[in-house]
């Protein structure tokens, strides 16, 4: 009797063994977790004249310099992500986006030069290179767009539209994109309306819309009024969007502007996101590194 016993026993633990096995040619959740910590950066800047320093001054910091220093924090912060994880985890990029692409054939140079990826194969050299690129070049970007004066304005809505699954969302990483604008859209080949909606947003067009009142989300709601769907489920995206900078005359001319993007984002399947005014750089430094390095 014991010997049957016995063998119940140990069938039994066998059992449980077989069961707590691991099946061969699944992802761990240790495999999930690595894949969600590799890091895929974009940087869409609006080239338009809000950056001109003649037409838009500012006594205590440009705007230019704002976005200089919002670039060199995003840098700093993806460093750091880079540096925390082993060579042989590294799997992580970093670009710069205009759209449209500028007539200055320089400032597209630059452009390329500024797309930076991470591998097992990178070396601390390499890292080093990172930090002085995205020191130097993006100061020359924005010199040499300032200097001829050809601004062509900012695609932002065409760029969700056609290129922001292609060159913005890449598999197994997180996708951070941040775009830096006065939070206005307006380019001459994207302007169009449907209804109430349009692809573009100016100063003008909330004149007209007359949300210069406490009830301004209220009339949004109740006529319609925003921006144009330009894509959809992109879930896999988080968004940044730095540098607001409403025109003055209008008290809730910044809230109009916020409601208008996180309707958008809303309606395109984008569900993390910042939206933050031109304020100096140093009051946005732990916001930018905290977003970048999940904390």
């Amino acid at each position: 009797m014991k010997y049957i016993y016995y063998l119940l026993i140990l069938s039994l633990s066998l059992i449980q063994c077989k069961k707590s096995e691991p099946k061969t040619g699944t992802i761990g959740n240790s495999d999930s977790i690595s894949n969600s910590k590799n890091l895929n950066i974009s940087i869409l800047i609006d080239l338009s004249d809000r950056i001109d320093p003649e037409k838009y001054p500012n006594a205590s910091m440009e705007y230019f310099q704002r976005d200089l220093e919002y670039i060199k924090t995003i840098k700093t912060g993806f460093i750091e992500h880079v540096k925390s994880k082993k060579v042989i985890q590294l799997n992580d990029q970093m670009q710069v986006f205009f759209n449209p692409e500028p007539s200055d054939g320089e400032i597209n140079d630059f452009a390329k030069q500024l797309q930076v990826s991470f591998d097992k194969n990178t070396s601390r050299e390499n890292i080093n290179l990172v930090d002085e690129k995205y020191t130097m070049l993006p100061e020359k970007i924005y010199k040499s767009a300032i200097s001829d004066k050809k601004y062509v304005g900012s695609d932002i809505w065409g760029f969700f539209k056609n290129k922001v699954k292609d060159y913005c969302i890449k598999d197994k990483h997180r996708n951070l994109l941040f775009i830096l604008t006065d939070g206005y859209m307006f380019h001459k080949d994207s302007k169009f309306s449907e209804g109430n909606k349009t692809s573009y947003l100016t100063p003008e067009l909330v004149k007209s819309m007359k949300l210069n009142t406490s009830e301004f989300k209220e009339k949004i709601n109740d006529k319609g009024f925003g921006f144009i769907k330009a894509s959809d489920h992109l879930d896999n995206l988080e968004v940044v969007v730095l540098g607001i900078n409403p025109e003055k005359g209008n008290p809730f001319e910044g809230e109009v502007i916020k409601t208008y993007w996180e309707n958008w984002l809303n309606e395109m399947d984008i569900h993390q996101y910042k939206i933050k005014e031109a304020d100096l750089p140093t009051n946005l430094e732990v916001i930018i590194k905290n977003t970048i390095l999940h904390k």
